[in-house]
């Protein structure tokens, strides 16, 4: 019998109610442990995104709202703990994935009954549901309260989707934080949130810390320093030097409880997804139980995950939907490029039915299987893609490279996830102009606005952090209607620009860049290549009288003022900007098309 009672759309009722069903069946598989040192932490932290695949112009991801806590101060004591930032004040974007709930190897828990496989920790769905009621019952033991808010920045594994259940069982809200995106960045956003909790992996503390803090920063990594977070922390894996003596060890939360019941509450705050803003003006999405509940019964229209699947992602926009059907959710080694190891990913597929990729790292894969250095196995069933344009080149390569495999290219984004679902051949039927990504989804509604913006709605729309819940929500894409009602983007509206599984703002950097010895003016434009995804690209126009080798000496100087992820793939000097209108403001769509003739 449902714990919940009620409520089909609740999230971790239909979690809860999958645990109690399927008992001894497998829901979780870990990562395989990876054991490194400070190497590791810091690649893992270079500005993952937190939003999943998404963003503010329209992929993928999930987000959520809560009430602001009571202040005691948060706001002054989250500006102490991020003083002496860089010195240029430029923070950085985040990175790709999806996602969307990206964050910190397997806390260190071994039970008795927990089997361990070469691919990690495997949890039945018995114990997964005893462990998120665990967790729940041991933070409100000490301490932890309804409405509060936990930042959470620990990588994908059982344990950590576990916490993250846990915490909204007991009544709180998870807010999904990159510590890469530059130390004032973060601040801001962390501000904004009002947390009282934060979890984080033990590396993660002992890096915003004095040595590692240090080195850290030579390896290109600023990160926060979560130590002098005015909050209560939760920690994932042994202590290390700069944890709170006080952090409660994730592995404590994890010890067996009487069996609790927890009550369904679709209105309550699940989740929170910092998108598109700025230091000075951060902007986030919350979703509730009841609009992440939806978003699974949307998918779940085109996607069907049930026993006998698995899914192999770390992203939990498929994950989650096949822990509700009672499927089998295994994770890849965190931070795992596909692209770069393509014999890692068909490693991690065996047996599986089910995947997420990005079209760049598709393509990557299709490379080594037309080549014959890969062979995906027979098992696998369905592609989701999705995180920026899937385009007719790619999907014809697909096609003919794993006919027994069919690839679903999924459009939405942080405000609301899905929109639709197209298959390869519905977009490959499109005549064009445009690209087709799917009928609106079931209980998902679409328009254009007269200034021939997508307008999108639904129950699984979010709402703004600090904003009243709204009906709709209007996209940074430009788009028409067919007759049949299916959505065809004609191009951002925004000026943000997506490489892989990075969504790069370019106003967070271009100031910075500007300021740069020789430099007169610096604009970054996403120009796109043959298979969809935005190769960034820096133009610059050179100050007066400035001697030839500005584009070496600006190339050598960017990784001190733009984060990582942001770096441009090819810098070219211009002799001037286009512009237009009457604040001759730049014209980034004339720019962006003199690059791309200029490449032809």
């Amino acid at each position: 019998m449902p714990e919940s009672g009620a409520a089909a759309r609740d999230l971790l009722s239909l979690v809860l109610d999958a645990a109690d069903r399927h008992g001894d069946a497998p829901a979780l598989t870990g990562p395989p442990p990876r054991r490194g040192a400070f190497r590791g932490a810091g690649t893992a932290f270079r500005g993952t995104r937190q939003d999943g695949a998404g963003g503010a112009s329209g992929r993928a991801g999930t987000a959520f709202r809560g009430t602001r806590q009571d202040e005691r101060g948060t706001s002054g004591g989250i500006r102490r703990a991020f003083r002496g930032t860089r010195k240029d004040g430029c923070e950085g974007t985040s990175r790709g994935t999806g996602t969307a709930f990206r964050g910190t190897r397997p806390a260190e828990v071994t039970e008795p009954h927990a089997a361990t496989e070469p691919a990690g920790v495997t949890l039945t769905y018995a114990q997964l549901g005893d462990r998120i009621r665990a967790v729940a019952a041991r933070l409100t033991a000490a301490g932890f309260a309804p409405g509060q808010r936990m930042l959470f920045s620990v990588r994908p594994s059982p344990d950590s989707v576990v916490l993250a259940l846990g915490v909204v069982a007991a009544g709180g809200t998870v807010v999904f934080v990159d510590p890469g995106v530059g130390p004032a960045l973060f601040a801001a956003r962390t501000e904004l949130a009002a947390p009282g909790w934060a979890a984080a992996e033990s590396v993660l503390y002992a890096a915003g810390r004095r040595p590692l803090r240090a080195l850290a920063r030579r390896r290109g990594v600023l990160l926060p320093d979560y130590a002098r977070l005015p909050v209560r922390h939760v920690r994932a894996g042994r202590w290390l030097p700069g944890v709170p003596r006080n952090a409660v060890p994730l592995r404590s939360l994890l010890r067996p409880v009487p069996r609790r019941s927890v009550a369904s509450d679709p209105g309550q705050d699940a989740v929170v997804v910092f998108t598109a803003g700025t230091t000075a003006a951060p902007k986030a999405v919350v979703h509730t139980r009841g609009s992440l509940g939806a978003a699974l019964d949307v998918l779940s229209t085109r996607c069907a995950l049930g026993p006998g699947t698995r899914v192999h992602t770390d992203q939990f926009l498929l994950g989650l939907p096949a822990l509700v059907g009672g499927g089998h959710w295994s994770m890849p080694p965190y931070g795992l490029a596909p692209a770069a190891r393509p014999d890692e990913l068909a490693r991690g597929l065996d047996g599986a039915t089910h995947t997420f990729l990005v079209p760049a790292d598709l393509a990557a894969v299709l490379d080594a299987v037309e080549r014959g250095q890969v062979a995906l196995p027979a098992s696998l069933r369905q592609v989701l893609l999705g995180a920026a344009p899937v385009l007719p080149p790619l999907l014809r390569r697909a096609g003919a490279a794993l006919p027994g495999v069919e690839f679903l290219a999924v459009y939405g984004m942080t405000e609301i996830l899905p929109v639709a679902v197209a298959t390869a051949a519905e977009k490959l039927a499109h005549p064009g102009p445009g690209d087709l990504v799917g009928t609106p989804l079931p209980g998902v509604r679409a328009r254009v606005d007269g200034d021939g913006r997508l307008v999108v709605g639904g129950a699984n729309l979010g709402h703004y952090l600090g904003e009243e819940p709204a009906d709709e929500h209007t996209t940074g894409d430009l788009a028409t209607l067919t007759d049949d009602g299916a959505i065809v983007l004609g191009g951002r509206a925004t000026d943000m620009i997506i490489r892989g599984r990075t969504n790069i703002y370019p106003g967070l950097h271009e100031p910075a860049i500007a300021a740069l010895p020789g430099v007169a003016r610096a604009v970054l434009v996403g120009v796109p290549d043959a298979i969809g995804d935005d190769r960034v690209v820096l133009a610059v126009v050179a100050a007066a009288l400035e001697p030839p080798g500005l584009a070496d000496r600006v190339r050598a100087a960017l990784p001190q003022v733009v984060d990582a992820s942001a770096l441009p793939d090819e810098i070219v000097l211009v002799d001037d900007m286009p512009v237009a209108g009457r604040t001759r403001k730049t014209d980034r769509a004339a720019l962006r098309d003199r690059l791309a003739r200029a490449r032809r």
